[in-house]
Parts: structure tokens; sequence; C-alpha cells
């Protein structure tokens, strides 16, 4: 069950006011609204250590991301932490989210991606990596099986690249680099999460990163606590090292303290 109330009295507290005010100024209030709306429409998250929901909360802000299932920009999801009995809420950033911080970064002129039906592939070159599509039109591939998904940028500069992974390849991704694969987000819109995945994997590769992207990557798939990110999800090496090397968090957590004393119903 949830505890709507512990998550109320601890946002409400003394200390995470005066935090929340000297991080957000004016915009504290409307944030805490859209926090305890975020909250109490949902019994899962309830169930967050509030502390990982109110961080969780910052980062999003801190990226100007809406926290709204329905813009697909940023998620919190609830995760059971079965060693340690408790429940932390994960924060995660949509498809959307990276098109949206892609396209302000205003070195990316064009970012799109696509699911491929079989028959689209006409060849692929292995030296160089290029792969000719000839796409079907929308009443031919609406009853062709998807096949893998690909995405493809255009930098101001004029260089271009696509990156293209097979439906398997992205299941073993999502295998290998994600503890709630077969039950949270995965599970319930594996399409969103393939799109995200090739989005990801070609602004990490080889985008030029603005500091709020590097941001973005280095917390994607991250528990935020007192002591930083914590992931819960194995965050690929070239990603999460490439992104925590160039630049620190935006928020700082360590300098809020909340009160020991959860209160009792």
């Amino acid at each position: 069950m949830g505890n709507l109330k512990l998550f109320n009295d601890s946002i409400r507290n003394e200390n995470t006011q005066k935090y929340l005010n000297d991080v957000l100024g004016e915009k504290k209030q409307s944030f805490v609204n859209n926090m305890v709306a975020l909250v109490s429409n949902n019994v899962k998250l309830q169930e967050c250590e509030p502390t990982t929901l109110l961080f969780a909360g910052l980062k999003a802000t801190a990226l100007d991301l809406p926290l709204d299932n329905n813009l697909g920009y940023a998620y919190v999801i609830p995760y059971r932490d079965n060693k340690q009995g408790i429940t932390l809420a994960q924060f995660q950033i949509g498809k959307n989210g990276f098109v949206q911080l892609a396209m302000r970064s205003g070195q990316i002129i064009l970012l799109n991606v696509s699911d491929v039906r079989e028959g689209e592939i006409i060849s692929e070159n292995r030296l160089t990596g290029e792969i000719n599509f000839e796409w079907k039109n929308a009443d031919e591939r609406i009853d062709l099986n998807i096949i893998g998904y690909v995405s493809f940028m255009r930098l101001k500069n004029g260089f271009e690249k696509s990156l293209y992974m097979t439906v398997k390849q992205i299941e073993a991704h999502g295998k290998r680099y994600s503890k709630t694969y077969t039950f949270g987000t995965w599970k319930d819109d594996f399409n969103a999460m393939a799109e995200k995945t090739v989005i990801k994997r070609l602004l990490s590769k080889y985008a030029p990163l603005s500091i709020e992207m590097q941001e973005a990557i280095k917390s994607d798939l991250s528990v935020i606590t007192d002591k930083g990110n914590h992931y819960i999800d194995n965050v690929e090496p070239e990603t999460n090292e490439k992104a925590s090397e160039m630049f620190k968090s935006i928020i700082e957590p360590e300098t809020i303290e909340f009160d020991k004393e959860q209160p009792t119903e």
C-alpha cells in the first residue's frame, strides 16, 4: 500500500522547504504542487523513499522536462530493492525528452527515428556502415513485421549519421542493461523503449553533446539520493563514463538534510 502522508510530510518539512527554496526560488511552490499531484495519482510512487522522489523531480526540473507520462519526456519509475526492503524512485528520460534536448542544443537540425519493416532494407555496406532503405507506404507496411529500428540525425555543419539495430539486438540490450526489462517500461511499451534506445545510442556516440545532454545521459536510469546518482540498471560504460568525466551534477544533493524521524500514521 502507498503512503501519501509520508511523502507529504517529507516534502513539507522545514529543511526540505528551505532547500527547495534555495534551489528553485519562485518556482518552488509550482514544483511542490506538481510533485504532490504526481505522487497522489500513483499508489506505487507513494511506496518510494520520499528523498528519491524529490531528487528525481528536481532532476527533471533542472533539465526542464515535464514529468507527464502523456508527453513522454521524463518519468519517475518505482523500483523495489529487495535487498534493502525499500522502494526507490528511478529517473528515466523518454524518447521525446532526448529529442527535445537534442534540438535545444542548436547543433542538431534534424533528428528522427522509425521502425523498420520486413523488406525495407535493400543493402548494407559493412565497411562504411551505410544501409539503404526502401520504405513501403503506410498501407503496405502496417501488416509487415517490425525487424528493427533506425535513428537519423543531421547536424548544422552538414554531418549526417544513422544508427540501426535489429529487434533482437534491442531485446538483448534491454535484457543486459535493464533489471526491469521483464516487468517495467520495456514490457509495457517496447516500441517506445526501442525508439529511445536507438536515439540515445546515436546521440551518445556521434552527436556533439551539450552540457544539458551530457547531464541527461548521466542521469537517465538512475536513482538520485543524497549520495548522488546510483544506477539500478547497468548503464552502458561508454555512455556513463563519457558523461561523468566531463561535468558535475547540476543538482548538488549532498547539501540537503532531511529529518531522520519519519512520521507515523
